[in-house]
């Protein structure tokens, strides 16, 4: 399958759209439709903590999405560009699924990133000095028409 680029200005309005896209890319990509509502909830709730860190600390800048099917998973990338732990409640640098505990006190982002990690079968978390990278994965059982 061909990787999908998508940016968007950090607007809230953009994550609904960038949901839409995602989903009908998934769906083509041969994710199963039982698997959609948790493919669009997972990249909605990633797109709206990167809009938010986006509108805090650098509201011109876009966010990224790349789409792509490597292998027999659907992968999605949500990238911010909010260095380091600025990134709205980002978190530390590194973990996986199973290490993912949130505090919920701490905010929404932490509650997202649970959602996140709850409705992904794959989920890693990036912090890096040009900003937090989100991936999910998905199983695409048939066969991509992209």
């Amino acid at each position: 399958m061909a990787t999908v680029e998508l940016s968007f200005s950090a607007l809230p309005v953009h994550v609904r759209t960038a949901r839409l896209i995602v989903t009908a890319v998934a769906r083509r990509s041969g994710v199963a439709e039982a698997l959609l509502d948790e493919v669009r909830l997972a990249v909605g709730e990633a797109c709206s903590r990167a809009v938010e860190a986006h509108r805090l600390h650098c509201p011109d800048e876009p966010v990224r999405l790349e789409l792509t099917g490597a292998g027999r998973r659907f992968e999605v990338t949500v990238s911010d560009t909010v260095p380091g732990d600025d990134a709205a409640g980002g978190p530390p640098a590194g973990p996986d699924e199973d290490d993912l505990e949130f505090d919920l006190g701490e905010g929404t982002a932490e509650l997202g990133l649970a959602v996140i990690a709850g409705l992904a079968d794959d989920v890693e978390i990036a912090t890096t000095p040009k900003g937090v990278q989100i991936r999910m994965s998905w199983p695409a059982e048939a066969e991509a028409t992209i």
